[in-house]
């Protein structure tokens, strides 16, 4: 057990879960910032390098957006062992979100609903941050979103593309939060490709054109998932996440936080989501890469995303239970399957049980 962890086994999980769950996120970022956490570092190895979007990742495992909302702590995040993070939301104008308390532990399932409703501190102090760190080595992605109370959503997320072509390493368009009211409606297919038309449309005018991701909602029927691939896979989009947070209340006991408004994510979320990601793969061009995003929470989860069909995963809701070392130990583990196995790349792992996991039937 690496320094880190035995410091969140013994001490930080417990003085961290003393406080509700929005208090502890906002003290976890103080203490990256005050350089508090100790680095989690993983040893360069080849078979966990993967090249997506002409960009390579040192390993698969990324920090989803929704953790550093306001891009403070991109870099210490990356010294935790990620191989990616993303930033985000981010919306034109600063929000509050929805009032308060809007973060709920589900600490006997490892899961999170939350209804934080894109808070964050806006563009403008996003990109001061990012342009002071520009110069720095990592992947760092941005997620955009659109105000709760714009009157044009798609022209938000074009504002989004403007803003930061110039600095982000990729973006995630992300319009799969349940907690902006109608914001999922883009997921529609005339919805969709009018939003996409003009996200690539304000790329095209950048000085930078970094690729960009969808990120998709797994509360969908066969017939969304048909239409919407349809319009990816005649889009320039270089890759998928599947999934954000869903409204579903499958799979957690009888927890007093349950009943909840918001999107439910952490281990509950696993089933859902990868069950999701496996029909997008056997609907999406194959040149379209999937993120897999949902429930994990060690290298078995995370190994299962790739089989299902992912290229690359990303966590978040279960860091809280797991520590701050938890992309670390993930990529011990998979080098360590990947060796008993006899595999050398990630791609002998990608997809090859997508149909396994494609027919499992979603739960209520």
């Amino acid at each position: 057990m690496n320094l880190a962890n035995m410091m969140f086994k013994t001490i930080g999980q417990k003085a961290m879960f003393s406080f509700d769950a929005e208090t502890a996120h906002g003290l976890s970022i103080k203490a990256l910032k005050a350089g508090l956490v100790p680095p989690c570092p993983v040893a360069k190895d080849e078979m966990l390098s993967q090249t997506i979007a002409g960009l390579t990742f040192e390993n698969p495992i990324g920090l989803a957006a929704g953790y550093d909302k306001n891009a403070e702590v991109p870099d210490a995040i990356l010294r935790l062992g990620f191989g990616f993070t993303e930033v985000g939301t981010l919306t034109p104008c600063a929000q509050e979100g929805n009032p308060k308390p809007r973060v709920f532990r589900l600490v006997s399932d490892k899961g999170i609903i939350n209804r934080l409703g894109f808070n964050n501190e806006g563009h403008k102090a996003a990109l001061e941050r990012l342009e002071a760190r520009k110069h720095h080595t990592g992947i760092v992605g941005v997620n955009i979103g659109a105000n709760k109370d714009s009157e044009d959503f798609v022209a938000d997320y074009g504002l989004g593309i403007s803003t930061f072509a110039h600095l982000a390493d990729y973006f995630t368009v992300n319009i799969s939060s349940p907690n902006t009211p109608g914001l999922r409606t883009l997921q529609t297919g005339e919805a969709l490709a009018r939003l996409l038309d003009r996200v690539f449309e304000t790329r095209e005018k950048a000085v930078r054109q970094p690729p960009v991701f969808l990120k998709l909602a797994p509360d969908l029927t066969m017939e969304n998932v048909e239409t919407i691939s349809v319009v990816i896979n005649g889009s320039p989009l270089s890759g998928v996440m599947i999934s954000n947070t869903t409204l579903s209340r499958s799979g957690i006991s009888a927890s007093p936080n349950r009943e909840e408004m918001g999107g439910l994510s952490g281990a509950p979320l696993f089933e859902r989501s990868t069950i999701m990601l496996a029909r997008f793969r056997q609907h999406l061009n194959e040149t379209i890469p999937l993120i897999g995003i949902g429930g994990i929470s060690n290298a078995e989860t995370a190994f299962a995303k790739l089989e299902a069909g992912a290229s690359l995963v990303q966590l978040y809701s279960c860091m809280v239970f797991e520590g701050p070392a938890i992309a670390s130990n993930i990529c011990k583990g998979l080098i360590k399957r990947m060796s008993d196995e006899g595999l050398t790349s990630l791609d002998q792992v990608t997809g090859r049980k997508t149909d396994e996991w494609a027919t499992k039937p979603l739960s209520e």
